[in-house]
């Protein structure tokens, strides 16, 4: 596990996010993450609903945000976005959205 520091600047849905991620020596990198273990209702058919509710959660907790990123080996998702735990002012967002019926577990 890794972990750094990042600004949100981008939410598509309720397990994808866009991130300025802090790498260090003054170097940052603009890069799509999906959220680690968990899976949201998709923005687009059947789920379209739920899927704006819970991306609107997710916007309103970290978008414009610094937060702490944990991610797993520099570890990869299907569509090349990287893999991480969310945390912001000691709140694991990941666990925060299942815990609260937002989220499922989803380990592909």
């Amino acid at each position: 596990m890794y972990n750094y520091y990042a600004k949100i600047i981008g939410v598509y849905d309720g397990d994808t996010v866009t991130a300025v991620v802090d790498l260090g020596f003054l170097h940052s990198q603009e890069m799509k993450l999906r959220l680690y273990g968990i899976d949201t209702p998709e923005m687009r058919g059947p789920e379209k609903v739920e899927g704006k509710k819970v991306r609107d959660i997710v916007r309103a907790m970290i978008l414009d945000k610094q937060v702490e990123l944990i991610t797993y080996k520099d570890k990869q998702g299907k569509y090349g976005r990287y893999l991480a735990t969310i945390i912001i002012d000691g709140v694991d967002v990941n666990q925060w959205l299942v815990a609260n019926g937002h989220a499922t577990v989803y380990f592909p």
